[in-house]
């Protein structure tokens, strides 16, 4: 398939996970940074990963929060947490990203992380210049209603290319459904921390690494 472009997820395609307690631990960072000594644990949890606007209002209600201020100050110590992780060598790109440079159709990068982060990583690792765009969310409640499934930034991406015909490169089912959602192929990476995953979705291709693209993007 000649696609207009290859657009991919950023956090297990391009770089490394961030653990889950290094977010669980930016969280707790969130509510002691708005003087919210001891919140309960579950309301921290819940602050983690999957967060809804929904469940951003009620725990801000419970601590006389502003829902902006609060969303703002998570994804500011979510993205310090991340950046440290980078200088400390556990967030690294993945060893077959070079083979991105094969490929002759245009690429961006579509995260649910935030853009700030996702610029960082690009940055830092000096392989911005392969990406003609790329989205993370704004630090705002409403951009948790644009993550994926919505296809919201893919949507965005495919405009800043000018792309009718995609691949969507992830390794969450939601990256499936997004790339469906938007009328894109989707191509789902087996990357070791998804080696054995089953899908409940149905991507377009199902591939072990980044190396596998040059014979799809033909």
């Amino acid at each position: 398939m000649v696609y207009d472009a290859v657009i991919f997820d950023n956090d297990g395609v391009l770089v490394g996970r961030t653990s889950y307690d290094v977010l669980h631990e930016a969280a707790w960072d969130t509510f002691e940074s708005l003087s919210v000594e001891d919140p309960d644990p579950e309301h921290v949890e819940s602050m983690v990963v999957g967060v809804t606007p929904e469940q951003v209002e009620q725990v801000c209600a419970t601590y006389d929060l502003t829902p902006r201020e609060f969303w703002a100050a998570r994804d500011r110590t979510a993205f310090e947490a991340q950046r440290r992780e980078i200088h400390a060598g556990r967030k690294r790109l993945y060893d077959d990203i070079d083979t991105l440079r094969e490929l002759s159709a245009p690429l961006g990068v579509v995260s649910s992380n935030q853009q700030e982060t996702v610029d960082y990583v690009l940055d830092h690792y000096g392989v911005d210049d392969l990406f003609g765009t790329a989205y993370g969310r704004e630090p705002t409640v409403e951009s948790l209603r644009r993550k994926k499934p919505n296809s919201h930034y893919i949507d965005r991406a495919l405009a800043d290319l000018d792309a009718e015909t995609a691949l969507f490169v992830g390794d969450n089912e939601s990256d499936v459904e997004a790339a469906h959602n938007a009328g894109v192929d989707s191509a789902f990476i087996r990357r070791p921390h998804r080696r054995n995953y089953d899908l409940s979705v149905s991507p377009t291709y199902d591939i072990d690494d980044l190396t596998d693209l040059p014979a799809i993007c033909h």
